[in-house]
């Protein structure tokens, strides 16, 4: 899942309460305000820094993985042309192909693995990125909610109409961009599996 839909979910759930209240809240008079999500990510600089920060990981990640990867696939077509025009039985007789073959098909499992490792390592670390950004988002808000006297919050998804002045993502972006310009990222890892 992408950053900005990681995001999405993440404040959607923040304010589902305030969303599940604001009808009978609307009958009574209560203040509304209306947050949208996609722009807390895409405008504020915490958001920009995040993905700024994601990216640069990613390609470092898949940096990490290119030498074994073309590695691999140089080693493969040699394998390939080695084996080419031979019969099953004629590669099991060549003892000296088939130990390569061994360790070729090792070595390529060892890679889909560690592959599966920096996949997993980088979904933690959007994850726990995004978990932090809220963390600094929910002051902010609370702050405007605060100066707004608002007893209801609302996400931008969520509703189908709203006059402007209702919408204070511009307000909370501003908030934070003044008290969280950026965010730390760093690269999680996933624990050591014991060797079986």
């Amino acid at each position: 899942m992408s950053p900005l839909k990681n995001m999405l979910v993440a404040l959607s759930l923040m304010v589902a309460g305030a969303a599940v209240a604001a009808p009978a809240a609307l009958a009574q008079g209560t203040t509304v305000v209306m947050i949208d999500e996609g722009r807390l990510l895409t405008e504020s600089k915490a958001g920009k820094d995040i993905q700024t920060k994601l990216s640069s990981l990613e390609t470092q990640m898949k940096n990490e993985l290119e030498p074994i990867r073309a590695t691999l696939e140089t080693d493969g077509k040699s394998l390939q042309t080695k084996i080419e025009g031979k019969t099953r039985e004629a590669v099991a007789a060549d003892t000296a192909l088939v130990a390569q073959l061994t360790a070729y098909q090792q070595r390529a499992n060892e890679f889909a693995q560690k592959r599966q490792v920096v996949s997993q390592e980088f979904q933690l670390t959007e994850r726990k990125a995004l978990v932090d950004f809220n963390r600094a988002i929910e002051p902010v808000l609370m702050e405007v909610v605060n100066e707004k006297k608002a007893q209801v919050v609302m996400s931008k998804g969520q509703v189908i109409y709203s006059a402007d002045t209702v919408d204070v993502t511009a307000l909370v972006i501003s908030k934070l961009d003044a008290k969280t310009p950026t965010i730390a990222v760093s690269r999680q890892r996933v624990p050591a599996q014991p060797a079986q």
